[in-house]
């Protein structure tokens, strides 16, 4: 299922173009990672590879799924009836 909407600006010029200045030192891995978020049918094919660490968000991100760039980024997303929405990538630290 293709991704549906960006809840960030900044991740869709990397989703379209493989660049943006916020994201040089990730943009390689980090269009990998939402590469397979477009990619995915169901919520747990995002389950592999191992170091996607796919997790179910808690508190303010509470409905919300993430899968992990590196140990700084992680792409946050809501999985809807039609696939990933509201995607963005966000820096945990």
């Amino acid at each position: 299922m293709s991704i549906r909407s960006f809840a960030s600006k900044a991740t869709e010029t990397l989703f379209r173009t493989g660049r943006h200045k916020d994201f040089s030192g990730i943009a390689k891995v980090a269009v990998r990672k939402l590469d397979m978020l477009e990619a995915a049918t169901v919520l747990q094919d995002l389950r592999s590879p191992p170091a996607n660490h796919l997790e179910a968000l808690k508190g303010d991100r509470a409905g919300q799924h993430s899968i992990r760039i590196n140990d700084q980024f992680r792409i946050c997303f809501i999985w809807g009836s039609s696939g990933p929405e509201q995607v963005e990538i966000v820096d945990y630290h």
